[in-house]
């Protein structure tokens, strides 16, 4: 996937599309940050997390390379990925300072609740930068590299990244732990 992002980033060079060496290097950059945690922090990401990880970003970039034209679904597909990142890292996150934290204290139960909050504001932040991203293009005429189209692709964005959190609340107890108790271990290892 790394390969096909860079030969996106070569092509928007070549082409003279923005979008694509934008989007491409960013891409290729996330996929680069759970090597780098674990050389810097020593904190090993098990291969299923990484390859999550390199599959949202890389399906986002297939998707801007002109699958989201082409394939009307390709858009759901790529909220649903990417909310259930977002969902993993606040369940993660909120999931490792319960570990380890004596202050606070979450009950597990409302674990799957607060999973879906994180996701569905994230979502609503997102879809208001999209819609800001539109009003800067209305005054300026400067094509953005995201775009609203219209108030069904909100909802059914809204309901995607939904789905991607009901994903990862049902099963990221089971399957998330493990990571923030690691994470949990190396952040409170001082205290």
């Amino acid at each position: 996937m790394q390969v096909l992002l860079l030969a996106i980033v070569g092509y928007g060079l070549l082409a003279g599309q923005p979008k694509a060496i934008t989007n491409g290097a960013i891409a290729f950059g996330i996929t680069l940050l759970p090597p780098l945690i674990e050389r810097n922090y020593s904190l090993t990401l098990d291969p299923w997390l990484a390859l999550w990880i390199t599959t949202a970003v890389f399906l986002h970039t297939l998707g801007s390379a002109g699958l989201y034209a082409q394939l009307g679904w390709w858009d759901s597909i790529t909220h649903a990925m990417s909310a259930s990142l977002v969902a993993a890292v606040g369940y993660t996150a909120a999931r490792s300072i319960d570990l380890h934290s004596d202050a606070i204290h979450v009950p597990r139960r409302l674990f799957f609740v607060y999973t879906l909050v994180v996701v569905l504001a994230f979502g609503v932040i997102w879809e208001l930068f999209e819609f800001g991203l539109d009003v800067v293009t209305d005054l300026t005429g400067v094509t953005m590299p995201l775009a609203q189209f219209g108030l069904e692709d909100t909802v059914k964005d809204l309901l995607f990244n939904s789905l991607g959190a009901v994903l990862v609340a049902v099963f990221g107890q089971a399957h998330l732990t493990g990571v923030a108790e690691t994470i949990g271990d190396r952040l409170f290892a001082a205290d």
